[in-house]
Order: structure tokens, then sequence, then C-alpha cells
């Protein structure tokens, strides 16, 4: 018998086929390579934005200084307004970004730690109660009991991730809160102490995430004292809203009310379809009321 050989139009197909994956290999090359390029004209651009409003602040400073000599009657004003200009171009051009990260990098990334969190919560079979509690080392921790009713753990006890003691109603899950370093990082730019009502607190916090963090667009507060509650309306947040356990702005709020109130907080982060605001999401805090009676 003889060897059948490959006819012509096996032949072509082939050649086709190795052309085709030759063109697509080269075409994914190219778009490598224009990603690469697109991205590193984007952190020239935002570093150019930076630098000239540096350059900006400068020559503010130079005019104001230039304007003290020529005129002595307003000396001090001018030389006060030279001094900040000056100081805040030196400042923003040093202080630069050298590498920036888009939002949506930083959204993948906490959607995908939420999932698992989010999983381990369902497969334990624990409550719907995020209760956040201030803590003397670790700022707060997030507590998840395991049954509706419950009792809050020692400071010891949460430092476990699998708390389990011998009262049944101090079980569950205690992980550290996304809004943990958040809330470190206020702490050390925020100007004076952290308020002791629920008024001030809510008023620092709901200003840090809009004006410091710039989490969102803008975040207004509604606090009932009295029925140990705020509720803070977000819109245009940096992380959308979903399922997961612990959302980056509900948590660096409830962290704060928890320092703040020396209280645990509970929370409850929703989206009302129907509602005819303008607030994307709303974070729900509760306390005892008479946890905040004591703060005056």
């Amino acid at each position: 018998m003889s060897q059948q050989q490959p006819t012509q139009s096996d032949t072509g197909t082939e050649t086709q086929t190795d052309l085709s994956a030759e063109n697509l290999r080269d075409e994914l090359q190219l778009l490598q390579a224009e990603n690469s390029r697109l991205r590193e004209q984007y952190v020239r651009a935002r570093r150019t934005s930076y630098r000239r409003s540096a350059l900006g602040l400068g020559a503010i400073g130079a005019v104001a200084a230039a304007g003290a000599l020529l005129f002595p009657a307003a000396q001090t004003v001018l030389f006060a307004l030279a001094g900040i200009g000056l100081f805040a171009g030196v400042l923003t051009y040093y202080l630069t970004p050298e590498r920036f990260i888009a939002a949506d990098v930083g959204e993948r990334i906490y959607r995908a730690l939420m999932r698992n969190e989010t999983a381990l919560i369902r497969e334990l079979g624990l409550s719907d109660t995020r209760l956040y509690v201030s803590h003397e080392t670790e700022t707060a921790r997030l507590f998840i009991p395991q049954h509706a009713e419950y009792d809050i753990p020692s400071a010891d006890a949460l430092m476990s991730t699998l708390v389990i003691t011998e009262n049944e109603r101090e079980r569950g899950v205690a992980l550290t809160p996304t809004g943990q370093t958040l809330f470190n990082e206020f702490e050390r730019t925020v100007s004076g102490p952290l308020g002791s009502t629920p008024s001030e607190v809510s008023t620092q916090l709901t200003d840090a995430l809009v004006n410091v963090f710039e989490l969102v667009d803008t975040a207004t507060a509604d606090v009932d004292r009295e029925a140990g509650r705020a509720t803070v309306a977000v819109t245009n947040s940096a992380y959308e809203l979903d399922s997961g356990v612990d959302h980056p702005v509900g948590s660096f709020l409830a962290v704060g009310l928890a320092v703040g109130l020396e209280t645990p907080i509970g929370t409850e982060v929703t989206h009302n379809p129907e509602d005819t605001t303008s607030a994307d999401f709303r974070v729900t805090c509760r306390w005892k009321p008479e946890a905040s009676a004591d703060q005056n």
C-alpha cells in the first residue's frame, strides 16, 4: 500500500493556519507595546501636571516676593504669600508620585479579596451581623458572630481569625477591617483630635472620604443620636456597592465611629433602587444609644 501524500488543499490549509497564528502573535505584541506606551504617556502627563502646578506656585511666590520689594507698605502680606507659594511649590514638585495606579485596578483587587471573605463567611454558616469593635493594639476588629444572639469576645480572643471560646455566643470570625489602615492614615493627617460625639466624628470622617482619600464625590451624614444611628449617603464611590463583607467606605466610617465613641458599631450598606435622591448607596452605622449619651 502506497503512503498517502498530503494534497495541495491540505498544504494550503496548514500554511494559512500558520500565517493566522503568526499574525495573531504579531498583533498581540503590537497591542502589548501600545498598551505600555499609553501607560507611560499617562504617567508622564500626570507627572507633568503636578510639576506645572509646582512651577505655578513657585511663580506666584516669586511675584509676591518681588511685589514686597516694590511696595514696602504691603511687605508683611506679600512676604507671607511669597513664603506660602514657594514652600507649596517645592513640596508639590518633590512629592510628585512616581507611580499612578488606576482606580479600577484597586477595585479588582478588592473584589477578589471580598469574594474570598464572603465565601468563608457563607461556608462557615455565620450570621449577617457585622460588628466593628475598637481594639487597643489593632485599632479595630471586624467581628462576625456565629449566631444572631451574640456576646462580644475579649480583646485577646478578637486577635484570632477564628474566634472559638467556651461561650458559644462569642464564637465567630474576627478580621482586619479594610477601613483600619485608612483610619490610621486619617489620624495622622487630621488637624486636632478625633471628635467625641457622633456628629463631630461623622463630620470628620465624611470630610476625609471626600477631601483626603477621594473615595467618593460626596458623603452626607444624617445623625440621630437618640436612636444610636448615623446614615451616610454616598455618591460616585470609587468602589461600587456589592455583596461583600466589608465595603471600604462603610468600613472606614464604622472604624472611626467605633474608636471615637468607644463602642461597637454595626453596619449596613444598602442601595434602594427607588431612591429619588442622587445617592448611589447609603451606609448605616448603629450603636447602643447610651454609649453616645456618655460622650459629652
